[in-house]
């Protein structure tokens, strides 16, 4: 009987080694998905920082221009 039982018991264990490695797989999943997202995410972020460098150097550009039309109208003066 002991025997058997602790065959039993193996076999239980063994099942729930099993069903581990299948929520370690979904987890796997979850945090590569996770990971795809991320790299997604800071995708757009790069982006975002490009779009506001485009702006920061429009608005230098801007600025210089009206230093450059102030002088022009300081010799027109």
């Amino acid at each position: 009987m002991a025997a058997k039982k602790k065959a039993t018991k193996a076999k239980a264990t063994k099942k729930k080694a099993t069903k581990k490695k299948a929520t370690k797989k979904k987890v796997a999943k979850k945090a590569t998905k996770k990971a795809a997202k991320k790299k997604a995410t800071k995708k757009v972020a790069k982006k975002k920082a490009t779009k506001k460098k485009a702006t920061k150097k429009k608005a230098a550009k801007k600025a210089t221009r009206k230093k450059a039309a102030k002088k022009t109208a300081r010799k027109k003066k």
